[in-house]
């Protein structure tokens, strides 16, 4: 009898194994699937001009949810890696101007549709040592949040402060919720209700503290002012 009840254990928990990994491939594919669909999507808002404010408005929305869902289901799929895998994280020397350029040319079907002015500042000349990958999907996602709370105006930047590589995203939105504010740490209760903005920090805050250097770690800080008045995100790269 009692080896029955181990095995039975041992097949409860090969089938608790199984099914996470049927999951993350099954995301996977939704994600490869939903990217062919916003593609598609992104080349149809480019070949077609809106005949009213009210079709512009749609396209924005259309943009923007698929845009939001793509982007959760790679922060889902990067939280499982972080949990099973060893080698999530790859430091390369990269161009920070480089990162920026390529998240900036993503969403530029997303700031036309929303109609947001984004404006970057950043030395060409300055590299810094990160996974390329990772913090360019930082990017990616701040990005994306953004254009649902600016107005007209979105800043990113990127400098080297105190032996970090800073990047900021700023808006002239009305700023963020102070729930928000306090979920910027990984050990925040925030995160504990599985909302999908939250989500969106922890991966970010997750992301920043796996770039260490000696005693330093990453890490992610939101914050209300800024040059533009609205919410304020950082990421510090030691």
């Amino acid at each position: 009898m009692t080896d029955k009840k181990i095995n039975a254990t041992e097949r409860e928990v090969d089938s608790d194994l199984d099914f996470s990994f049927v999951l993350a491939s099954s995301v996977h594919d939704m994600k490869n699937s939903l990217g062919m669909l916003l593609g598609s999507l992104e080349e149809i808002i480019e070949e077609s001009t809106a005949e009213s404010d009210a079709q512009k408005h749609r396209f924005s929305i259309l943009q923007y949810e698929a845009t939001r869902i793509n982007t959760e289901l790679v922060q889902l799929l990067s939280l499982y890696r972080f949990q099973h895998q060893s080698d999530v994280i790859k430091i390369d020397e990269n161009y920070i101007d480089e990162t920026i350029e390529d998240q900036v040319a993503r969403n530029d079907v997303l700031f036309k549709t929303q109609n947001i002015t984004l404006d970057v500042a950043c030395d060409p000349d300055v590299v810094w040592y990160y996974d390329n990958d990772l913090v360019g999907s930082v990017v990616h996602n701040v990005l994306v949040n953004g254009t649902r709370y600016a107005k007209n105006k979105m800043q990113l930047t990127a400098v080297i402060d105190n032996d970090y590589l800073v990047i900021e995203v700023a808006d002239d939105g009305d700023g963020f919720p102070k729930n928000m504010i306090d979920a910027a740490s990984l050990d925040s209760d925030a995160h504990k209700d599985g909302n999908s903005t939250q989500l969106g920090l922890f991966f970010a805050a997750k992301i920043a503290e796996l770039h260490q250097q000696k005693e330093k770690k990453g890490y992610i800080e939101l914050s209300n002012g800024g040059a533009l008045g609205g919410g304020v995100f950082r990421i510090y790269i030691p």
